[in-house]
């Protein structure tokens, strides 16, 4: 994983808990299910490139 990619996937992972954690401070369900949803996409964004990373690695 390209470690541009990588810190992309993180950075996006983590604003959406921060989102997430706000929304849920201020009472804002549309808030706080929009950082869910940014936190999973960071997740499933790191998941596709450490698979990448492992085709890449046993070739």
């Amino acid at each position: 994983m390209s470690r541009s990619e990588k810190a992309r996937a993180r950075a996006e992972e983590l604003k959406g808990t921060l989102k997430r954690h706000a929304g849920r401070a201020v009472g804002n369900e549309r808030m706080a299910t929009e950082g869910q949803a940014e936190r999973s996409m960071g997740a499933a964004r790191q998941a596709k490139e450490k698979v990448k990373d492992m085709f890449r690695h046993k070739g």
